[in-house]
């Protein structure tokens, strides 16, 4: 099947028109040539309805104009056509499409695509014969051809070295095979043009493989098959590189070598490669020592540019004496690989491979992505060098669109494996009691109040139950917990390393800690395995800054940003709806696998903070039993730590502060209703379920008169359980708050968290017509294009907004509306932020594409043809004044309470010397940032200089724009 088959354009810009009542005349100047022509017919279909893409080719004499006619076998109604002027009478079955301007000459041997949606009962057969003017077509009605793998057996095992023999039979019902490809972990390894169709794959070392077998037709029509087998190593030492490797065309990539244990002395490991020519090594061996041999060494592999439009591959054979070897697929990103994508397809290809190319830095040696290219950035990481869970959820995005473009799905694959390996934590808590969870600490309103008020240990105050942990234990056969932490040091610049080491990257880092006044500037970076190695070294580490106890303990502490985690189960449900359109779902099944168990954990945001009941007003309240204290919303955090060695003790925590734009409706959706994504816990699809409903009535509740989404609500008053003020309405018991969790700068001021929240919501709604998602879009869309400006390369978008009044009554079980007429926002000032702007037409198009809004369509469209004005060398950026960085060297003013705040008495070093005490600032404990090659602009800003501009490249923002041009070119098209 071809790709344009797979697309299901539910709305067009300038699309054809569909006639509705009667046959369309012959256009004057009809041409009637020798007329001889090829058809291929392909559909998408559905429950109710269906999308049909023909390719129309023509075999004989120049054509200047078409009519297509064929004849429904059943009951299909057109509905909406694009690229030629449909007609279907009322109560007919014959159709007919006549070309469009622009489409009418094909030459011999040209072709053009054409489709519709249409809706059907029962059986959607095919039509079994078309005519271009009159004349009957061949090829009619073609189908796809089956193909069988009929060596190896699936989940069959062999010892290393293996000899495997890949054997298929295939079939096509209109004629011959064309040719059979057969594949080996998504590497092309040979092609038969004639059966028999086999393959010996000769030397397998130790590993797990996939083979899959993918049969053509004569008219480029595939199918496929695939198993899955294992070779079991006959040494227990292996060498170890990783399974798939991707280099972009005209660039290089890292291959990392190393061993699976510590040598005694060095081993030469020989590198052979075979494949395409145009891929080369940097080197033909590597080196591992007895120090070396965990990290391993990297060898450069190139990729030369080439003239043709595929996705070369190749293979690398790692080997050394004594030890088993390993094989490593390349696959080379060609940047002329569109396979018919339209200009928005090609766009999206174009910034993939610029995301993705080594030179331009968005990924670190190991293959993690930064924060941003640039490393002086401070916001919400304090460095663009390091990274968070927020990128990785959306390199899982980028990659499963990359997926559905090229039907390579080794990419997404490889993703989460970076994610699992490198930010969920693989800690274990055999001390933790589910009965007695954690032991309570306030939290205060300033960083100056820590740890005099907030985080001083208090057991005397009631927690609740944890309801999550034995069921959990029970279906997973662990206590680890599942789940991303929300920060690393990609590059080990603070030099925390593992556990204290020093050198290991990445490493695991903390920053916010003290309540919802600390800004970035007001953090102190600090390991999260605390080995008391550095801070107040021996006594404390950094624990003294933010705990409030008589004695501390060595221990790790880990937070996890449900977004991301949501954010993540979202592109795996995408990422199996296109894998099973192309007949891939066995490609990544383990992966979704994943996600779902990602899903059965991520529902600890939904608690409580300490487990207590909705509605506490005192920290003496009411503790949880059961589910009692879950809000079914995804709050702002979970976490979970223990102790470093012994395991007498660990805790988890929820989050008391909900925030309107953390929430996924369209991930509680694919979690509650998706059978591959359903989690396996006997509950977890009741709670999702539950979540779905509770999270649209939330942003319900908070849906300003304007349109705009409001802060959210808490279970904690203050961070403490303090007692709500006076007349604040709440929801399910939770009291409303305008800024949850941080005031500087106010969490509901920023523009972001609306389009990043809506966007799910539209692709909720667009997945399933949901009418309470499509009346909070409604208003919000109207809100936010009457807030939009577009003009060529100049957009302006929302930016900062201010907010008034609160939501206009309690909404409990049994509310279905409140009247919001007092709740009112206003745009402060606007901003030409790439990524928000991305994000903000990904709500368009998927909003758009459903509800049929034609302004929604082209603001989409404005937006993107302006982004695409700003490309540069390594995506898509504008310059940005950070006038902000004046807080880089502010001491601690306790009139304003900003600048950095220390504890009195408390005195430590960073990893590098610098020293932590009173007179610190953000600088001053970062004094790295000195030697960045942009921080001369920030030096001269702070000696009462200009603002400085820069040009960032986020990868979340790079991100956001890719999969806009993706998303428009699959739903709405040129």
């Amino acid at each position: 099947m071809k790709l344009t088959a797979r697309k299901r354009r539910v709305a067009m810009v300038a699309a054809g028109a569909l006639v509705a009542g009667g046959m369309v005349g012959i256009p004057v100047g009809m041409a009637y040539a020798a007329t001889s022509c090829d058809v291929v017919y392909t559909t998408n279909d559905w429950s109710t309805g269906f999308t049909a893409n023909v390719t129309i080719k023509n075999v004989g004499d120049p054509l200047t104009s078409w009519r297509l006619g064929f004849t429904f076998p059943g009951n299909q109604r057109i509905t909406q056509g694009w690229s030629a002027t449909w007609s279907q009478a009322a109560g007919s079955n014959q159709v007919t499409a006549t070309n469009l301007s622009w489409n009418g000459n094909l030459a011999t041997g040209a072709q053009t695509s054409i489709g519709f949606n249409a809706s059907y009962s029962g059986t959607n057969a095919k039509p079994t014969a078309f005519t271009i003017n009159g004349v009957t077509c061949n090829g009619a009605a073609n189908t796809a051809p089956t193909v069988n793998i009929t060596s190896p057996a699936d989940n069959a095992n062999f010892t290393a070295p293996a000899n495997v023999n890949l054997a298929a039979t295939a079939t096509d019902a209109e004629g011959p095979i064309a040719r059979v490809e057969f594949y080996r972990n998504g590497m092309l390894i040979n092609t038969d043009s004639a059966a028999p169709y086999e393959y010996m794959m000769n030397g397998l070392p130790a590993g797990s493989y996939t083979a899959q077998a993918r049969a053509y037709d004569s008219a480029g029509l595939t199918g496929t098959d695939e198993v899955a087998f294992t070779v079991t190593g006959t040494s227990t030492n292996s060498v170890v590189t990783p399974p798939t490797l991707t280099v972009a065309e005209g660039s290089s990539s890292a291959l990392n070598v190393k061993l699976s244990a510590a040598p005694t002395g060095n081993v030469t490991v020989n590198l052979a490669k075979t494949g395409d020519a145009d891929v080369t090594l940097g080197a033909p061996s590597a080196t591992i020592t007895p120090q070396n041999w965990s990290t391993g060494v990297n060898v450069p592999v190139n990729a030369a540019q080439d003239a043709d439009a595929t996705n070369d591959t190749a293979s690398i054979t790692a080997s050394a004496t004594n030890y088993t070897p390993s094989v490593t697929a390349v696959t080379v990103q060609d940047d002329e690989n569109t396979q018919g994508p339209g200009q928005y397809g090609e766009e999206f290809l174009e910034l993939y491979n610029k995301i993705k190319a080594p030179a331009s830095g968005y990924f670190s040696p190991e293959g993690i992505p930064y924060h941003s290219v640039e490393t002086l950035l401070a916001e919400a990481p304090d460095h663009g060098h390091e990274t968070t869970s927020e990128a990785f959820s959306y390199w899982l995005s980028l990659e499963a669109m990359y997926g559905r473009a090229t039907e390579n799905w080794a990419p997404f694959n490889n993703a989460w494996a970076v994610m699992e390996r490198y930010i969920i934590p693989t800690e274990t808590q055999g001390g933790y009691n589910p009965n007695d969870p954690a032991d309570y600490a306030p939290e205060a309103n300033q960083p100056s109040l820590y740890p005099q008020q907030g985080g001083k240990l208090d057991s005397t105050v009631p927690v609740g139950q944890d309801p999550l942990y034995n069921e959990l234990t029970q279906t997973y056969g662990s206590n680890r917990v599942y789940g991303m932490h929300w920060l690393l040091d990609v590059d080990n610049v603070y030099g925390f390393g593992k556990c204290g080491d020093r050198t290991t990257r990445p490493a695991y880092i903390n920053t916010y800690q003290r309540g919802p006044q600390e800004s970035v500037f007001e953090t102190v970076p600090h390991p999260s395995c605390e080995t008391f190695n550095f801070g107040r070294t021996g006594n404390g580490g950094y624990l003294p800054i933010f705990l409030g106890d008589s004695s501390y303990t060595q221990q790790w502490r880990y937070t996890n940003a449900p977004d991301a985690d949501a954010r993540a189960i979202q592109a795996a449900y995408w990422a199996l709806k296109w894998a099973k359109e192309q007949g891939q779902q066995s490609a990544i099944a383990p992966t979704i696998q994943k996600a779902a168990q990602m899903g059965d954990y991520l529902r600890y945001a939904m608690y409580d903070k300490y487990y207590k009941n909705p509605g506490c007003a005192s920290p003496t309240c009411a503790a949880g039993t059961g589910k009692s204290s879950s809000a079914y919303l995804l709050s702002w955090y979970y976490a979970w730590g223990g102790p470093q060695g012994s395991s007498n003790w660990a805790w988890r925590i929820g989050s008391s502060h909900n925030h309107g734009g953390y929430q996924n409706p369209f991930a509680a959706w694919a979690l509650s209703t998706t059978p591959e994504l359903i989690p396996r816990s006997a509950s977890a699809q009741g709670d999702w379920a539950t979540s779905l409903n509770r999270q649209i009535q939330f942003y319900t509740w908070l849906q300003s008169a304007d349109g705009a989404i409001a802060g959210g609500a808490t279970n904690s008053w203050n961070g403490d359980y303090s007692a709500r003020p006076a007349g604040r309405p709440t929801f399910y018991g939770m009291v409303y708050d305008d800024k949850p969790v941080y005031h500087d700068p106010p969490s509901n001021q920023w523009f972001g968290f609306q389009a990043w929240s809506m966007e799910r919501v539209a692709e909720y709604y667009h997945e399933t017509g949901n009418a309470q998602a499509k009346a909070l879009l409604d208003k919000w869309v109207a809100w936010a294009i009457a807030n939009t400006t577009v003009s060529g390369s100049n957009y302006q978008i929302p930016s900062t907004l201010s907010w008034s009044g609160m939501p206009g009554g309690n909404w409990t079980s049994s509310t279905t509306s409140v009247n919001n007429a007092n709740l009112r926002v206003t745009v402060v000032d606007r901003t030409q932020d790439v990524g928000v702007a991305g994000a903000y037409a990904r709500t368009l198009i998927y909003y758009g594409a459903k509800s049929g809004n034609t302004q929604a369509q082209a603001t989409a469209k404005g937006l993107l043809d302006a982004l695409l004005l700003h490309k540069d060398a390594k995506g898509v950026s504008v310059p940005e004044t950070k006038a902000d960085y004046n807080r880089f060297d502010d001491a601690y003013n306790a009139s304003t309470g900003q600048g950095l705040y220390i504890p009195p008495g408390y005195s430590g070093v960073m990893p590098n010397g610098d020293p932590i005490n009173s007179n610190s600032t953000f600088l001053s404990i970062r004094s790295f940032l000195r030697n960045d090659a942009d921080w001369p602009k920030v030096q001269a800003y702070l000696n009462g200089g200009a603002v400085p501009t820069f040009n960032y490249h986020r990868f979340w923002a790079q991100v956001d724009v890719a999969m806009a041009l993706h998303d428009y070119d699959r739903l709405i098209g040129d």
